[in-house]
């Protein structure tokens, strides 16, 4: 302890801001970093130990010497106490819960922390201070590991920073999907939203229904081209895939050794083709149906009306809340065309019982009532923002979409918790070039729409209105939509999520007023060279 406090006094005599502190490369940017006058450098070096302050801060001390193996070759021993490296865990400290406090100069490092996710984060800043060849998967032995002098006090502005991905349009097998979390928690992004269901798909094994893994999670070819182009041509071959219930517990336990949270989508009422095509009855027609091969919008959802549906996605959500500890389940609730409910017997009679005014109030109904079944697993429901259509309990979570975010602005006026993901700053399933000539010249097809760094670096989910007033405290944070229509392979999601990915982590992540993003375009180059180390398909810039 005594070693301990001589190197945090040392570093708090000696502190300065100075150029030193704007050239390190760090993303997200902390929100305070210095470097002591004249420090020197640590050097990590084959005798060096890790220190935790408990068996719980061990695990993250086994981490960062599984981190640091590879490239250094190093098999740092972990001690009890008065390591080179010390990890201290205060359950009693003052720090939020996903800050950290991190120091270092020649004698050693300390990284400080009410929580094993501040430590964790800690960690990944470490990684980000040395050089970028650290990142290797090879032995590097002619490299001086050395760590900048320097103290860094960092906590996150948003609690909720997260990237969506989309499994239903294209698929990627359950090892894939542990290395995208792993580049998620290289930037101290904690929320994984998982896209599971959808009119092209089913992709999660549920043991009550086995046509949904059978017959739901396999479509007789995919659609070749833009949707926009006709006539729509396909190419002919079957595809599939799902995760079956022992690999999403496998993916679920790597999210939270990164403290990465997984929230699971279960689409309703509507993109339920898929569903409908493996159980017809729980439709309003009885089908036939078939999994979708093309793009878009299904009129075919499930039926609002039958009591059998209902119990269906409720029993399907039982299995999924028993799978998923996160407390929030995703039910998506957006783009339900009311066309089949209208004609449905069964749906309108729902509405004339239950003496509701339109087919809206119906979907209001019905997300209602799942909520309620959710909320007896206790569960928080999370959809996108046309749950809001009719009435919605203040319970309920909204995550907000289309344009800028009014409806976003207004749920939280309303009293919900608000989750910001606007297509205009967070859909990396947009072009990257700043215009359609660009696009024409170097882009590989998308949706279309335009998202370029900069316009996500600019991503505040904070609306203006909110500022200041007890309503601000609804937002929960924001995050990025990768969507699959257009993204086949692993390359391609990589080379449309990164670098946007590190835009948007230091956006949730960096206050407001310390965003910079010339700064952060001069940290991201060296940054870069860590994505090249880590073989990821990133954009390269314009």
């Amino acid at each position: 302890m005594h070693r301990l406090l001589s190197l945090i006094l040392t570093i708090a005599l000696t502190m300065l801001t100075s150029s030193t502190a704007s050239e390190i490369s760090i993303i997200p940017r902390p929100q305070k970093l210095a470097t002591p006058a004249a420090g020197k450098p640590f050097v990590l070096q084959a005798t060096c130990t890790i220190s935790a302050s408990s068996d719980s801060a061990n695990k993250v001390a086994k981490q960062l010497a599984n981190y640091l193996q590879p490239a250094t070759g190093f098999q740092l021993e972990i001690v009890p106490a008065d390591g080179d490296i010390q990890l201290i865990l205060d359950s009693e400290s003052q720090l939020a819960d996903e800050a950290y406090i991190f120091a270092a100069n020649e004698q050693g490092i300390v990284i400080t922390a009410k929580t094993n996710a501040g430590l964790f984060y800690g960690v990944q800043t470490l990684r980000q201070l040395l050089p970028t060849e650290i990142f290797s998967a090879n032995s590097m032995p002619n490299i001086i590991w050395e760590i900048p002098a320097v103290t860094i006090e960092d906590s996150p502005r948003f609690s909720w920073r997260g990237l969506h991905l989309d499994v239903s349009r294209h698929f990627s097998d359950a090892e894939y999907v542990k290395q995208f979390l792993d580049y998620m928690a290289l930037h101290k992004l904690n929320k994984f939203h998982w896209h599971l269901t959808d009119d092209q798909g089913w992709r999660i094994e549920i043991k009550q229904y086995p046509k949904l893994t059978e017959i739901s999670s396999q479509r007789k070819e995919t659609l070749i081209g833009h949707q926009r182009s006709k006539p729509h041509k396909f190419d002919g071959k079957p595809y599939g895939g799902y995760y079956t219930q022992e690999e999403i517990k496998q993916v679920i336990a790597h999210a939270a050794d990164l403290h990465i949270t997984v929230i699971p989508e279960i689409e309703m009422p509507g993109h339920a083709v898929a569903a409908l095509t493996g159980y017809p009855e729980f439709g309003c027609t009885g089908g036939p149906y078939e999994v979708w091969t093309r793009w878009g919008i299904s009129s075919d959802v499930f039926c609002a009306g039958n009591d059998d549906t209902l119990q269906f996605v409720k029993n399907i959500l039982d299995e999924v809340c028993a799978l998923f500890p996160s407390t929030y389940i995703h039910i998506g609730g957006d783009e339900c065309k009311k066309d089949k409910w209208k004609q449905c017997p069964k749906c309108q009679d729902r509405i004339q019982t239950k003496g509701l005014k339109d087919e809206h109030e119906l979907q209001s109904w019905f997300i209602n009532d799942i909520e309620k079944h959710l909320l007896q697993a206790n569960k928080k429901l999370v959809g996108w923002e046309e749950i809001r259509e009719g009435k919605l309990s203040k319970s309920a979570t909204v995550m907000t979409w289309r344009g800028v975010g009014q409806h976003g602005l207004d749920a939280a006026k309303d009293g919900h918790d608000v989750i910001v993901a606007p297509q205009k700053f967070t859909y990396f399933d947009h072009y990257q070039a700043k215009n359609d000539e660009q696009t024409a010249r170097k882009e590989p097809l998308a949706i279309g729409g335009h998202l370029t760094l900069d316009r996500v670096y600019s991503f505040d989910p904070i609306f203006p209105e909110l500022a200041g007033t007890d309503k601000e405290k609804h937002i929960l944070g924001g995050q990025a939509q990768l969507w699959r229509e257009y993204i086949p392979t692993n390359e391609h999601l990589e080379y449309m999520a990164y670098p946007r990915a590190c835009a948007l982590a230091e956006a949730l992540w960096l206050q407001a007023d310390k965003k910079d993003y010339e700064q952060f375009s001069a940290r991201l180059l060296p940054h870069l060279e860590r994505l090249d180390q880590l073989d990821i398909n990133y954009r390269k810039l314009d």
